[in-house]
């Protein structure tokens, strides 16, 4: 499992807040989104309606019927599969750092709905960088031998002299 990088649950945190628009209670990080309700407030600001029912309290499974919405929604938003956490990983603490890599992903995917306007979290999107050859500039790479052709040259292992013997210590 990889470590926890407190940075990055912060500036989470605040990326949060920004686009609730309001502050996050204390806490610890988990403890914060551990019921859901922030995430589900979360992805009703990005795509409204997307969770109907938030449970404020609760029972357990109450609580983590609201991380599966949460993730449900994040899924029909373009967040990828395996990109997001299960709902243990948050709610027994098992996982933290997928939770955070999860929130990163769909800061990363709002970048790709021209509806958000709000603020960014994550790198920039990669965008599609088509390249056109002319049949001339095509045909000047066939005149090149590269290595991975097999050839390598001249060298060989000729003098080795080490394959199949075993290894004396």
């Amino acid at each position: 499992m990889p470590a926890r990088n407190k940075e990055q649950e912060q500036e989470v945190l605040t990326w949060i807040s920004q686009v609730l628009g309001e502050p996050l209670p204390n806490g610890a990080y988990e403890d914060i989104l551990k019921d859901g309700v922030v995430l589900c407030k979360l992805i009703n600001k990005l795509s409204p309606g997307s969770v109907k029912k938030i449970q404020e309290k609760g029972t357990n499974f109450q609580l983590m019927e609201n991380i599966q919405r949460f993730q449900a929604a994040i899924k029909k938003y373009g967040v990828p599969e395996e990109e997001i956490f299960q709902t243990a990983d948050l709610f027994e603490r098992r996982n933290i750092p997928q939770v955070t890599l999860c929130l990163y992903a769909l800061g990363r995917i709002t970048q790709k709905h021209p509806e958000w306007t709000g603020p960014q979290l994550g790198p920039k999107m990669a965008e599609k960088n088509e390249r056109t050859f002319t049949e001339e500039q095509l045909r000047a790479h066939n005149a090149e031998l590269n290595l991975q052709m097999g050839y390598n040259k001249g060298a060989s292992q000729a003098g080795l002299g080490s394959f199949g013997n075993t290894r004396h210590m």
